[in-house]
């Protein structure tokens, strides 16, 4: 019975190892895919601008999360070949692709609040309780991978000994909670972007119009809040054990947020850009109807201020 039970345990393990090895392929291919069919837009809306905060909070997000994704596939293949992994070196490499993982969602967090800051007028409050609550997270974050990676090594050196395809696929301690901080986080920042969605539909009601780069700012962010929430919560469900959701890596949750904040940031470049020139060309557009009506009055004749009678006796005579 023993020997069934560690051979159920085995087939378990080497399943749930099994699956990261396909699914970061996905991951890398979706990131990929997606950098290639939005490049002309990169190149034609952010390259051509001069060096800001926006331009460089897009070019660290799209690459940053290209190299996330190349590094994470070369890992988990890397250490897929035999007599690579050592309980030491996953237990490294477990907290290392942790770490890596939060630099970007945390990189993606910045330009959120940064967004909010805008929608609220760069209000002083909003900034102040948004970077205090940012620190909170992080620190709860970092608190919670330093729990678990010290209970971490005696899961790990237990099932290292076992023919398994890179390191052992299991999840110890409170890992369950290690993004509910984060998740947490996107919370009050959603709730900040329905605040002014709210605000703003009312705003449109009494008016009958609304900013467009307003509305596409709250737009994407309504739908970037959703969809990061999504993947932090079935993140949570992959690692607490009790779904039949198996393991897939942190790949797909890399590739996404990577993909929504670059088409997010560059739909807010395009809609800027346009603005831009429409109001170029409205303003050059009325210089040339001056310049015409000038045009016309300067060929109209020289006006006379005769009388009519004087015209009259000018042409009896």
């Amino acid at each position: 019975m023993n020997s069934d039970t560690e051979d159920a345990k085995f087939a378990a393990l080497y399943r749930g190892n099994l699956v990261p090895l396909h699914v970061i392929l996905v991951g890398l291919t979706w990131i990929l895919h997606d950098y290639f069919v939005t490049l002309e837009d990169e190149i034609f809306y952010i390259w051509q601008q001069k060096r800001n905060i926006g331009k460089m909070m897009f070019l660290w997000v799209r690459y940053y999360s290209i190299a996330l994704l190349i590094f994470d596939t070369l890992q988990i293949h890397i250490f897929s070949i035999p007599g690579i992994t050592s309980d030491n070196l996953c237990v490294a490499i477990d907290s290392v692709v942790r770490i890596v993982g939060a630099i970007s969602l945390w990189s993606v967090e910045i330009v959120m609040q940064l967004r909010v800051y805008a929608l609220f007028k760069c209000s002083k409050k909003v900034a102040v309780v948004n970077v205090f609550l940012f620190a909170g997270s992080i620190a709860g974050f970092l608190w919670i991978s330093a729990h678990n990676a010290a209970r971490r090594k005696a899961l790990i050196a237990d099932a290292i000994r076992l023919p398994l395809p890179g390191c052992p696929d299991v999840h110890s301690g409170i890992e369950w909670a290690q993004w509910i901080p984060a998740t947490a986080y996107e919370g009050v920042l959603f709730s900040f972007a329905i605040y002014k969605t709210l605000e703003s539909m009312m705003d449109k009601m009494r008016r009958g119009h609304s900013d467009s780069l307003h509305s596409i700012l709250l737009r994407d962010n309504i739908l970037y809040f959703l969809g990061v929430s999504c993947l932090l919560v079935f993140n949570n469900l992959m690692v607490v054990g009790v779904t039949k959701i198996p393991w897939f890596s942190y790949g797909p949750f890399h590739a996404a947020l990577g993909v929504f904040t670059t088409r997010m940031l560059l739909n807010l470049h395009k809609a800027a850009s346009s603005s831009v020139v429409a109001s170029t060309t409205s303003w050059r557009i009325a210089t040339r109807q001056e310049r015409s009506l000038t045009w016309q009055a300067a060929d109209l004749p020289p006006l006379s201020f005769g009388s009519t009678a004087d015209s009259r006796s000018t042409d009896i005579s």
